[in-house]
């Protein structure tokens, strides 16, 4: 009797433990999990169950390498929230696989990415010819996002979390004189304390920082 009501009392604590933990890690969707997050929910998952099969273990030493994940998780979400640099390093970069209708074939190389890939997913999203799109990027999650030539217009990131983005900056035509005069004309001299800023419709448009969150 004592050993069945010590598994049940194991079982509910992992139970509300992962449940605290995905909770804590944050809202993403599975499609939208990095690779870092996906082996992070798979090692949890995994020594959960170790927890609960290994009813002579410790209890201790068997939830501790989950306490651990989920810090180490933690830890980076706080770094990476604040440094794109750092993100882009973990998490990766979209890849532009289509620009203007033409298969970047280079690119999908890289990623190890494929023709019937590449089909299958433009398929999933009523596209049916490669002609029309305008821009076809690879997400950091393996999913394809497809920008027509006739839909609404594309807008680019400049500015993310005061980083520029040197190759959306080109994408659009424009140089790094060009960013600098247009942010002075806004009475911003430090790309550091913009926020979010994209270039639509002919206009440079800005969202600066918190106060608390500018340099």
């Amino acid at each position: 009797m004592h050993e069945y009501l010590m598994i049940i009392v194991r079982t509910l604590f992992v139970y509300f433990l992962v449940l605290f933990v995905f909770r804590v890690m944050g809202k993403r969707e599975l499609g939208e999990l990095s690779i870092l997050d996906v082996a992070v929910y798979v090692l949890i998952a995994e020594v959960a169950a170790l927890a609960l099969e290994d009813v002579d273990k410790p209890f201790f030493k068997s939830i501790l390498p989950i306490l651990l994940l989920f810090s180490i998780q933690y830890i980076n979400a706080i770094f990476i929230l604040k440094n794109k640099r750092l993100r882009d390093v973990i998490d990766g970069d979209p890849t532009i696989v289509v620009r203007d209708g033409v298969i970047l074939e280079n690119a999908m190389v890289k990623q190890r990415y494929n023709l019937d890939d590449l089909f299958q997913q433009m398929r999933e999203q009523g596209v049916s010819s490669v002609q029309t799109i305008s821009f076809a990027f690879l997400e950091q999650s393996g999913k394809l996002s497809i920008y027509l030539k006739d839909g609404p217009a594309f807008v680019l990131p400049i500015i993310v979390d005061g980083y520029l983005d040197l190759k959306h900056l080109r994408l659009i035509g424009k140089t790094e004189e060009w960013l600098e005069d247009e942010l002075r004309a806004q009475g911003i001299y430090s790309v550091k304390r913009v926020f979010y800023a994209c270039y639509e419709d002919g206009k440079l448009y800005v969202q600066l920082k918190s106060r608390k969150n500018s340099p």
